[in-house]
């Protein structure tokens, strides 16, 4: 049980994930989330101010007389994805579900505000972020357009994501990048079509793409340093053509990762000459469109070991991993992270019986609730170390 929370604290926040779990909604489209958050957070007596990114919420308490301020986030969005599950409180919403585990993330940090507006603890202000729309990398990004950190300054924030492959009662984070970026690109050939009974007449844009997919995976392995991460994955080709015909057009799409933009910058650039040289060698025309969707996300070095310092209080130092290696997965906390320094960290969610083991974005996730108590203890302590109260 948790250090803060009582048995019937406990089962509230469990029923609190699982109407949240029923109710999922797509970014910028969390209308009835933002609405049942709004209500707990008025349960609790808790200022907050709604309407940042659409469906955006930010809480805010405040203790004594010190200016300091930090930020805990976070996302509340789902994924347009069908349930598989059984469960007697899956979603009502058909084709979106939480397959990520955000309901518990937001179940979490509404329980942290709840023990911390009970608190004396602290000196300072603490800003709760619940943020829209992370899962298409858009939300924090505009959420801080719309003045996030100008209205509300904080001098460090943190975010916190499960883990299915960690176990329950662990943490897992590191100093530096601990996520990666990702880009997005669209390659267009263009050619001239015909027969396909008389290729010799025709400039085979499907032949071209060919050749550009297998060149692209050579960015990786000889036009980067190979202690730098980096991945470069082509996802989708369509083209205009059909059984008997070749194409005259074919847009290839997909998707590149690094840690740095150094890495994002140099992917581009050889991206860019590789699709310019095959198209010319074959008298075709080519472009590249790309774009950066997920900034990296960067770990601040101070701020880390504050928090894997808080985790080990909560979690007993065996239980934290304070260097753990990077992901290439993408989380637009990095977004944050640029403009504000702090920590992300992971929190286990695999059971001993293998429950919350289910790998995140799969149509059978559920979040394990066994998890809250020690995810609402480890932002409680970290408000409170962050903000100490002077006697």
């Amino acid at each position: 049980m948790s250090r803060t929370a009582s048995s019937e604290q406990y089962l509230s926040l469990v029923k609190l994930r699982r109407e949240l779990h029923q109710i999922p909604e797509l970014g910028f489209e969390e209308k009835k989330t933002s609405d049942r958050i709004c209500e707990v957070l008025e349960e609790f007596g808790i200022p907050y101010v709604r309407g940042l990114a659409g469906t955006g919420i930010v809480a805010t308490l405040s203790r004594g007389s010190a200016s300091r301020a930090i930020a805990l986030r976070a996302d509340i969005d789902a994924l347009p994805i069908t349930e598989a599950s059984n469960l007697d409180y899956r979603s009502r919403h058909e084709g979106v579900m939480h397959a990520c585990g955000h309901d518990g993330h937001t179940t979490m940090l509404l329980g942290a505000a709840q023990q911390l507006a009970r608190s004396e603890r602290f000196d300072g202000t603490v800003h709760f972020i619940f943020q829209p729309a992370e899962e298409h990398g858009k939300g924090a990004l505009k959420m801080i357009e719309e003045g996030l950190f100008d209205r509300f300054p904080s001098d460090s924030i943190f975010g916190m994501h499960n883990l299915p492959w960690l176990e329950a009662g662990r943490f897992a984070t590191c100093t530096g990048p601990i996520m990666g970026a990702e880009d997005n690109f669209e390659i267009r050939i263009s050619g001239r079509g015909g027969h396909a009974a008389m290729p010799h007449e025709t400039k085979d844009a499907l032949t071209i793409s060919a050749s550009i997919i297998c060149e692209l995976q050579t960015i990786v392995s000889r036009s980067i340093d190979p202690i730098q991460g980096a991945v470069v994955s082509c996802t989708e080709i369509y083209t205009d053509g059909a059984t008997n015909v070749l194409p005259s057009q074919v847009v290839i799409k997909g998707d590149a990762r690094s840690f740095t933009p150094e890495v994002s910058q140099r992917i581009e650039q050889r991206m860019t000459a590789i699709v310019a040289g095959l198209c010319a060698a074959h008298d075709a025309e080519g472009s590249v469109i790309y774009s950066r969707v997920f900034l990296p996300t960067i770990n601040a070095s101070e701020e880390s070991k504050r928090a894997a310092d808080a985790a080990r209080a909560v979690a007993g130092s065996d239980n934290v991993d304070s260097d753990y290696p990077p992901m290439m997965g993408a989380e637009d906390f990095g977004a944050m992270l640029r403009d504000v320094p702090g920590n992300y960290i992971f929190i286990g969610n695999k059971g001993p019986d293998g429950k919350g083991a289910t790998m995140l974005h799969n149509p059978s996730y559920d979040f394990n609730d066994d998890i809250i108590p020690l995810g609402v203890d480890y932002w409680v302590h970290l408000a409170e170390t962050e903000l100490p109260k002077t006697l």
